[in-house]
């Protein structure tokens, strides 16, 4: 069983952060040791490439760090090329629709299941030599899909989103769904805590979990009471100035106390 499906196997909670900025041979050491237990790496937001994004899934990895990459896109040969660096959780963002949702998973899955192009014996096998029956049935069983809601549309067929054969997971992508409800931010709005609750009904009707990303404690405790078990905590980039601006803060007070 892969890293990914034993994050998702079971409704526990699971803490992890996100990964767009650092791509240190370091990574998975430090992570690691502060207890994290998945990385969202994120290609869509970010510089990196699929060269940096491959060498470092090989440092979590290493470290039994599970891997969820949204790459940039949902596109078929993107999605295609993040599973041949090795991912197995991959996240599509902008998923809007069940059709968009299998065509996902098809272009994820080799055949019968869908029609991911074959290339045995490179980064997503680990390089070994297996019979090709075999290889490609461990590839489907071990690669799935985290379904990005971040639309209105989205919202709306959620829940046949959650139903489609293939989709592990759903994510809450709350920024760009406030925006496209028109209230951008305003996550106490109405209108953002039934979306929320909408698409909470769907994965909990599907047994899918529901992972967000969470800028607190307070908030992920509150993400985790609505349903969502797999919480993001922060950033690289985030966890780095918070980090560094609180500290130099208490430098800057503690020294004018003297």
């Amino acid at each position: 069983m892969s890293d990914f499906q034993t994050l998702i196997g079971d409704k526990s909670l699971k803490i992890g952060t996100y990964l767009g900025e650092f791509a240190t041979p370091g990574i998975g050491k430090i992570l690691k040791a502060t207890g994290c237990e998945f990385v969202f790496i994120d290609m869509e937001h970010s510089g990196f490439g699929f060269e940096t994004v491959k060498q470092t899934l090989n440092n979590l990895q290493a470290e039994g760090i599970a891997i969820l990459l949204r790459p940039p896109s949902k596109a078929g040969h993107h999605l295609q090329r993040a599973t041949d660096i090795g991912a197995r959780g991959i996240i599509a963002p902008m998923v809007g629709t069940g059709a968009e949702a299998a065509a996902c998973v098809s272009a994820l899955k080799y055949p019968p299941h869908g029609h991911r192009g074959v290339a045995l014996r490179i980064a997503h096998d680990n390089y070994d030599a297996n019979a090709v029956q075999d290889a490609l049935e461990r590839a489907n069983a071990e690669t799935g899909l985290i379904a990005l809601i971040e639309t209105v549309e989205g919202v709306a067929n959620c829940d046949e989103i959650a139903a489609t054969a293939g989709v592990d997971a759903l994510w809450i992508g709350h920024l760009d769904l406030s925006a496209s409800l028109g209230i951008l931010g305003d996550f106490g709005n109405r209108l953002f805590r039934d979306a929320i609750d909408q698409i909470m009904a769907a994965a909990k009707s599907n047994n899918v979990p529901v992972g967000r990303l969470v800028g607190s404690g307070d908030e992920a405790a509150v993400c985790h009471r609505e349903g969502c078990h797999l919480i993001c905590y922060l950033g690289d980039i985030w966890l780095l100035q918070k980090a560094l601006s609180e500290g130099i803060e208490t430098i800057r007070n503690l020294c004018d106390e003297k």
